[in-house]
């Protein structure tokens, strides 16, 4: 019996049969972008006057996201993408993340890894980005600046991690500007294929804004010039800014092959086929260490607001509804939450 407790505190969705009015609940709701599936669990709230508190948008005072499974996304697809690799190439072969105890097991996997030459892609700068940095440590891959990974040869496995404007350009060929990338995409076109032609990996960790450039096409990879083997795409945004992401894949079966030329989904190890893993749900494979890490920012940086009277406002800024209503950062729902 919970029904004493004034805050509660979940992972994922809850369901509406099960919520308790007048409480205070802290979980990913997957409402914010008016997410369908969620619109009537957003409007049974309403009903029992729940404050719901998101923890997608408890953010500090510079806008940044305090708490999120990013990290553990990145470290396991990265992970992954190694793994992918070992099955395309039949070089070597990793036990699957979700079959070591913890992150220690899989990393002492590393171990087997057996590679040559070959070229590495990451993008990717946030909280991905930050775990798959921490894996491409682990591995000792030698990381190399763009100008190497495009125009040298390597006796050994190298790495290039890119930033959003390394693979965006002006359309007109003038200046590149960040600022009116994020304000104007339209203005800019990919210039990834150019990586693609040099890579033999892609582990795809960036955070995709609607409207901006996609990295690669179909068409884009149906070049002679295509180069890459293997695509872990954590960021798992299907039929969009990676053409190979066709579909999500599961933690049971994380690999399929795209046809380069076909545009279907065929076996992974056909020949001319990418390998994409496209893991929609990566924490789940490192369980305890996600959670633990989570737990952790959760103490650290949220429980503070919580017991001292949240005085930067972290709590108030994400809580979506309050006392029946709305809140006014989140009035915008309104439509999606109006009964027809």
């Amino acid at each position: 019996d919970i029904s004493d407790c004034d805050v509660l505190l979940g992972i994922k969705e809850i369901p509406k049969e099960l919520l308790l009015p007048h409480k205070t609940y802290f979980y990913f709701s997957h409402t914010i972008k008016k997410q369908p599936h969620n619109r009537d669990l957003l409007i049974k709230m309403l009903q029992l006057k729940i404050n719901m508190v998101d923890y997608e948008v408890l953010k500090n005072q510079k806008g940044e996201r305090l708490l999120g499974f990013g990290r553990y996304a990145g470290i396991v697809g990265a992970y992954n993408g190694f793994l992918t690799y070992g099955l395309k190439s039949g070089k070597y072969k990793l036990k699957a993340a979700h079959q070591c105890m913890d992150r220690i097991e899989m990393e002492a996997e590393f171990k087997k890894i057996v590679l040559n030459d070959e070229k590495i892609i990451i993008t990717g700068n946030g909280r991905v980005g930050k775990g798959i940095m921490e894996i491409m440590k682990q591995s000792g891959v030698k990381q190399v600046s763009i100008d190497e990974f495009l125009n040298q040869i390597f006796p050994e496995a190298v790495f290039v991690h890119l930033n959003t404007m390394d693979y965006n350009e002006r359309i007109d060929g003038s200046l590149s500007n960040k600022y009116e990338f994020y304000s104007h995409p339209e203005l800019y076109k990919s210039s990834f294929p150019k990586f693609a032609k040099s890579g033999d990996i892609f582990i795809a960790g960036h955070y995709f804004a609607i409207g901006s450039p996609y990295l690669f096409t179909r068409d884009d990879a149906k070049s002679d010039d295509f180069n890459l083997k293997v695509v872990a795409d954590i960021s798992c945004d299907t039929d969009g800014p990676v053409a190979s992401t066709i579909r999500s894949s599961t933690i049971a079966d994380p690999i399929y092959g795209y046809d380069r030329i076909s545009e279907l989904e065929v076996p992974f190890k056909k020949d001319d086929a990418i390998a994409v893993m496209a893991v929609g749900n990566l924490p789940c494979e490192l369980p305890k260490d996600a959670s633990e890490d989570f737990g952790n920012e959760f103490l650290e940086k949220i429980i503070p607001s919580l017991i001292n009277g949240d005085q930067e406002h972290i709590i108030s800024n994400a809580t979506i509804c309050s006392q029946g209503d709305l809140t006014p950062k989140f009035e915008y729902l309104r439509d999606y939450i109006k009964v027809n």
